[in-house]
């Protein structure tokens, strides 16, 4: 299978969230599996300056956009099994940051015409493309465009995936011919046109024969109103070709055996280096050195839909249980002064810095004992993902890919990978919060063992790399892994267990299942034996309970 990924940013060459691991790994996962695969990327300035001594000149080629005529050079590298080919024009990625230009809209225009155009100057014709996100939004509408002229086009099967259905990109529709280069048609008989804007995530939507979101929740949620930002219209038009797949991390770079980034390593049998980073983390923000006191870490952007409100409205109450808070992030100005302000307060206990440190990041990983995420919205998350891999229990709200990934613990059956609540409601957060807190300090052993089934979680890309090939598969008539090459193979698994896109697993079996129980639930306590929120007497005969 030919694949072709068309992204504006991709881990390690140009990063600034999300949509960048997931380029960065979901391609070398594809070609792991048996595909064929090339991604197209910018040729951004941070990429010339870091790879640009690795990059082999292909050729160039004039591009038309509209009324221009404009240079695109070719460039490409082998790395990780895949092709990443990088086009190139200074007027448009010669800058300093990726975003936030005032000519977005045609910078990322003239990446798709490009993309599109020179197609034939690739190592291979694609059988798929996978856009994604508004800046490729328009990859599927002009092969679409093309296609009514020349029949190569119509060969290629289009797959849109939606990272965060909130950016759109929304423009004036008078711009359509001006500035895209497409006839007025397109905005006529609606395919772009939403609230009297041109929509390229619409048009994407309509004109992709797949869309693929970053998690089954997620999926789901965008049929409704409240998640969709005024599509939801669009996404239950769209159901028969929507498909959830739950996003994976690097397990090779996120390894606590490995990992050089923290101070010391450990292992899921040898967990002793983890109370080494609790210690080490302790010192490095002047926090009272106490390992019987757990620390709650936070990494995250300060913004509303990243749950800080909650925060916010019960800082006091959660200060008063027997934790340590860490902080680590920056945003919107009130959560900043809000958070700085906090700290203050209860320093010694609590430490707060308003940056985005990567080494810092994931000395908190590592060293933490709870990982508190209460976004309001969540497509998929990868911070609980990376918590769990080192052995840091997450609390979570239930939305997106955090109610994927993180299945409640229940004492009775000594069961689950972390917490959860699910009303978008401060009270229910310092609920489990103080539940999670007292696990910890009373019941070490059944801590011990939920900390052991979260990173036995298994988030790997491999998992996510078949859904998407089974997706791609079905856009052919065919089934993923192909039965001639499972026959052949005796650790593939079976040709009747491979399912069409249509037929993909429901959102709770597309969630890496709990370890298996240690216990049976006679040997644990009921959860009213032990009362919410009250410290329990220790006893060296101590049972286990959640509460």
């Amino acid at each position: 299978m030919k694949i072709l990924y068309v992204t504006s940013e991709a881990a390690p060459f140009a990063k600034t969230g999300g949509l960048g691991d997931v380029a960065g790994s979901l391609p070398v996962a594809l070609a792991r599996e048996g595909a064929e695969v090339a991604v197209a990327l910018p040729l951004y300035r941070r990429v010339r300056d870091r790879f640009g001594d690795q990059l082999t000149f292909e050729c160039y080629d004039y591009v038309d956009l509209a009324w221009r005529h404009i240079y695109c050079g070719l460039f490409s590298m082998k790395k990780d099994g895949v092709t990443w080919y990088f086009f190139d024009n200074e007027q448009y990625f010669d800058r300093p940051e990726l975003y936030g230009y005032l000519d977005d809209g045609e910078r990322y225009a003239f990446f798709s015409r490009a993309v599109v155009r020179m197609l034939d100057r690739l190592a291979f014709w694609p059988e798929i493309i996978n856009a994604n996100d508004w800046q490729t939004a328009l990859v599927p509408i002009y092969l679409e465009d093309d296609g009514v002229r020349e029949d190569r086009y119509r060969s290629i099967k289009t797959v849109f995936t939606i990272h965060n259905i909130e950016y759109q990109g929304r423009f004036n529709p008078y711009v359509l011919g001006d500035l895209f280069g497409l006839d007025p048609g397109w905005v006529q008989d609606g395919t772009m046109l939403m609230d009297g804007d041109l929509n390229l995530l619409k048009g994407a939507i309509v004109s992709a024969d797949a869309v693929t979101t970053v998690s089954p929740t997620y999926a789901n949620e965008l049929k409704m109103a409240y998640f969709a930002h005024r599509l939801e219209s669009i996404m239950r038009q769209s159901e028969y070709k929507l498909h959830g797949v739950l996003n994976g991390i690097d397990t090779e770079t996120f390894n606590p055996a490995t990992d050089k980034r923290i101070a010391h390593n450990y292992s899921i049998e040898d967990m002793t280096g983890k109370a080494e980073n609790k210690a080490a983390l302790q010192r490095m923000l002047g926090l009272r050195e106490d390992p019987d006191l757990p620390i709650v870490g936070i990494v995250s952007r300060l913004v509303s839909h990243k749950g800080l409100d909650l925060v916010c409205e019960v800082i006091h109450d959660m200060m008063g249980l027997p934790m340590q808070l860490v902080m680590l992030g920056k945003g919107d100005q009130k959560y900043e002064e809000f958070f700085r302000w906090a700290g203050q307060q209860y320093q010694g206990r609590m430490s707060v810095v308003l940056d985005y440190n990567e080494e810092l990041s994931m000395a908190i990983y590592a060293g933490a004992d709870l990982f508190l995420m209460p976004s309001r919205s969540e497509p998929c998350g990868l911070s609980q993902m990376i918590a769990m891999r080192y052995g840091t229990v997450p609390v979570v709200r239930e939305t997106g890919g955090l109610r994927d990934t993180v299945q409640p613990y229940d004492a009775l059956r000594d069961a689950g990978n972390g917490y959860s609540f699910a009303n978008y409601s401060s009270g229910d957060m310092l609920y489990v919060l103080r539940s999670a807190v007292y696990l910890y300090k009373d019941y070490p052993e059944a801590f011990a063992r939920l900390r052991r089934r979260a990173m036995e979680s298994d988030f790997s890309w491999k998992r996510s790399a078949n859904a998407y090939l089974s997706i791609y598969a079905s856009l052919w008539g065919q089934v993923w892994p192909d039965p001639a090459l499972a026959l052949e193979d005796e650790d593939a698994p079976a040709a009747e267990d491979a399912v069409p896109a249509e037929d993909a697993p429901a959102v709770e079996e597309a969630v890496p299942a709990a370890a298996p129980v240690e216990e049976t639930a006679e040997d644990v306590p009921a959860a009213e034996e032990e009362p919410q929120g009250a410290k329990k007497k220790k006893s060296a005969k101590k049972k286990h309970s959640g509460k």
